[in-house]
Parts: structure tokens; C-alpha cells; sequence
């Protein structure tokens, strides 16, 4: 495998992810590689990635990554999460942490931490990691501002160039929690559990705003296209119980999130 060669043939397009190659009719070197893990033909993994029913998370600056794909014609997949605390935070438990995962089969990795030195740290587990690896940018966007009603498009812009640009392979971004969701999850047992839905819905609810993840989605977009970052396209609505599962919020925000994979 030579990544770095299939990345620099790319280097001056504009637009440099693996669907956009798929629906020009290319088969990426990543494809072809993907296709050779998976025991499929690559003709079949451009054709899924090109219909939107697979991804292959390969940040074009993660030069450690070996390709993987996530999709409904491949082999299913494990992810597992790591991150430090805002009580606890070194980077050689994460890095011990990133190779217990690798070793015990994780096809991906996600680094949650919120706390101490984030970009630091997750510089070192993009480095060392061969699996891709994820990240949900809100949390350290939290820890940049006094607030959560603090929060801004300039500071989360901010963050997800920068972590795209370290090499993080897909992100979570939750645009499909907006305002007019808020008010269906009062009646629920145990209201919003997600961390990134609960963020950005008190956000909502304090500065009587619409999501800014939502109205600026096609900002997030151009930054993904740049770098070859995929979306992990949060379930910030999701429920937290039986009580509450397929209740109007959650199934409100599932066709938002239908609409947006349209983009």
C-alpha cells in the first residue's frame, strides 16, 4: 500500500473525497484497497460508495491509516471509544487505550476527550493509529468557550478545520436537533441523553436560535471536501429508554438527518 502516492495524484483537486471520485467513475487507490480487505470486486465498492450506502473514512492527512469501509455490502463493524476527563488526562493511557482497541479488533476509533491538552492528544492517536479515527468537534468546542450559550459558528468552524487538518477521518455532528424539536422531549422518562443534543439544545433554548450546525450545514461541507472527512451525522434526539423510543422527537429528527445525507 502507498497512500502517500494516491494522495498526492489528488493533491490539486478541489474536491477530494472518495464519493466524488465513486460518482466520477474512479476507483480510488483506497477503494482498491478496501475492496481487497472486504473480498469484493472494486467495481462494487465504487458503485456502493458512489450510491451513498458506503463510506471509507480516510482523512487525505492521516498517512497512517490503513482503509476500512462502513457500509450495508461490507463486513460489519466495531467502533470503540477512548478519551480523557477534565480530571485525567495523559496521552500515553490514551495511546495504551488506542492499542488495546486495535488489538481486540475495533475498526475505528473515537477519541471523546473533553478535558487537558485536546489537539495534543489527539494528534498523538491520529499518529500512532492505523484504524480511522473520530471525533465529536462540540465537546472541545465547549471547552474554548465560559458557556454553553457562548458557543458560536466561528468557534465550531474553527475546530472542525482544525481537526481536519490534523487527519480526523469522520466526525459527529448533530444537525439534526433544531429548536422546534426541543419542546417534543418534555414528556420523556429520561429526556435528551446525548451529550452533543443536550449541548446544543440548551444552547437553543437560552439564545432562541435555530441550530447553527443546521442553517451552516454547507460550511461544515466544504471543510469535509477539502480534507476527505465523512459525517457521522449524530442522533442527538435518540432515545434513552423504551418508554421513549420512536417518540415524535426522535423520528422528527431522523428525517431531518434523511434530508441533510442529501446535501
Amino acid at each position: 500500500m502507498n497512500r502517500q502516492q494516491w494522495i498526492s495524484a489528488r493533491e490539486n483537486d478541489t474536491v477530494r473525497t472518495q464519493i466524488h471520485y465513486a460518482r466520477k467513475g474512479q476507483i480510488t487507490g483506497e477503494m482498491q484497497y478496501v475492496a481487497e480487505r472486504e473480498e469484493l470486486a472494486p467495481e462494487l465498492i465504487r458503485e456502493e460508495v458512489a450510491r451513498g450506502r458506503m463510506i471509507i473514512p480516510a482523512n487525505i492527512h492521516h498517512r497512517r491509516l490503513e482503509p476500512m469501509c462502513i457500509g450495508v455490502a461490507s463486513k460489519c463493524k466495531i467502533n470503540a471509544n477512548i478519551g480523557n476527563s477534565a480530571t485525567t488526562s495523559y496521552i500515553d493511557q490514551e495511546l495504551e487505550k488506542l492499542a488495546y482497541a486495535v488489538k481486540f479488533g475495533a475498526d475505528t476509533v473515537m477519541d471523546l476527550s473533553t478535558g487537558g491538552d485536546i489537539p495534543r492528544i489527539r494528534q498523538a492517536i491520529i499518529d500512532a493509529s492505523p484504524v480511522p479515527i473520530g471525533t465529536v468537534p462540540i465537546y472541545e468546542a465547549l471547552s474554548r468557550v465560559r458557556r454553553v450559550e457562548d458557543l458560536n459558528l466561528n468557534v465550531m468552524l474553527e475546530v472542525i478545520e482544525e481537526q481536519a487538518e490534523q487527519g480526523v477521518d469522520y466526525m459527529t455532528i448533530h444537525a439534526g436537533v433544531l429548536v422546534q424539536y426541543v419542546p417534543l422531549t418534555r414528556r420523556r422518562i429520561t429526556g435528551i441523553v446525548s451529550r452533543g443534543g443536550s449541548i446544543l439544545a440548551e444552547w437553543m433554548v437560552k439564545n432562541h436560535k435555530q441550530n447553527f450546525l443546521y442553517e451552516r450545514f454547507d460550511e461544515i461541507c466544504k471543510i469535509f471536501q477539502k480534507h476527505d472527512v465523512s459525517f457521522s451525522l449524530g442522533d442527538g434526539l435518540r432515545p434513552g429508554c423504551l418508554a421513549d423510543a420512536s417518540d415524535a422527537a426522535q423520528f422528527a429528527e431522523l428525517k431531518t438527518l434523511g434530508e441533510l445525507t442529501k446535501k
